[in-house]
């Protein structure tokens, strides 16, 4: 599985750095994908976002440099990366659940944080029906919020972009463009560069922009599409993680990298379950 052969080079380039400078973009250059796409995949197969990994590891290292050592509290913070003994403090906190002058006393409990290891497991056990398709290039019309390449980040401004556009006059004007397939209201993940990333809130149209709203055009691609039921946040988040760690391992894929798609219902109400797809362009494996 060369992939995940290309996630522990990462993991391990993380490892070697974790007292010096950590570039994501190195990280990712590694791992043979986009900085986006790295931390994207990261975050859905790990459970947590790359800057909180990097975090939790520099956080045990320290620990077991300040009861290992003589060293003072303000040398392991400048090591580890921080020059203010009051984000050390706080970082360190948040890990640990002490400050750092604390953690110097033997008896203390501390939370270690083992480097991750990418291997190959036992999963499945459950149906993950789906089903693959070929489709011309298509023209979504909405409105869009900017994103960064911290995924955790963006795991907490998205569902607050969808809380607002619900309660206000943009979501009845997206409904009304739905022409095209899919038919939804789309959730897309649009990374063009570092500087240009956007969530959008958008239909599949062929009708004129609205004021206000923006237009973009998702390549023509294959497509694996996944159908679920049940809370939309909870079951899209459980699709991109076993398409990461389950379907794309075995199914002879790989991921196009190219905007996801996550397809929710036209409803007058605001419902927080039902029935929803996840759009996921792929290419065949170059032998």
């Amino acid at each position: 599985m060369e992939w995940l052969m290309n996630l522990n080079k990462a993991i391990e380039y993380i490892e070697n750095n974790l007292d010096k400078e950590i570039s994501n973009d190195e990280a990712a250059r590694i791992a043979c994908c986009s900085t986006y796409y790295f931390q994207r995949m990261f975050t859905y197969v790990t459970g947590i976002s790359l800057a909180e990994y990097i975090r939790r590891r520099r956080m045990s290292q320290a620990a077991f440099e300040l009861q290992r050592t003589e060293q003072k509290v303000i040398d392991i913070a400048l090591k580890y990366g921080y020059s203010s003994p009051t984000s050390f403090n706080r970082a360190f906190q948040n890990v640990h659940g002490m400050t750092p002058t604390a953690a110097k006393n033997m008896g203390s409990i501390l939370n270690a944080y083992p480097p991750i290891k990418f291997s190959v497991e036992v999963t499945g056990g459950h149906v993950m029906s789906y089903h693959i398709e070929k489709k011309d290039a298509m023209r979504i019309v909405g409105i869009r919020t900017p994103l960064v390449e911290d995924m955790g980040e963006n795991h907490k401004n998205i569902p607050n972009f969808w809380k607002e556009t619900r309660q206000g006059m943009n979501f009845q004007k997206i409904c009304s463009l739905c022409t095209l397939e899919p038919r939804g209201i789309l959730g897309i993940s649009v990374y063009q560069n570092p500087e240009n990333i956007f969530y959008y809130i958008a239909a599949a149209s062929d009708k004129p922009i609205l004021e206000g709203m923006y237009e973009y055009e998702i390549p023509a691609a294959t497509w694996v599409i996944f159908k679920t039921d049940g809370h939309f946040q909870e079951s899209v988040q459980s699709v991109f993680q076993r398409f990461y760690k389950e379907w794309l391992l075995f199914s002879g894929y790989e991921y196009a990298g190219l905007p996801d798609i996550e397809v929710y219902p036209i409803e007058e109400e605001k419902p927080i379950s039902g029935y929803s797809e996840v759009w996921i362009a792929i290419k065949k494996k170059e032998n």
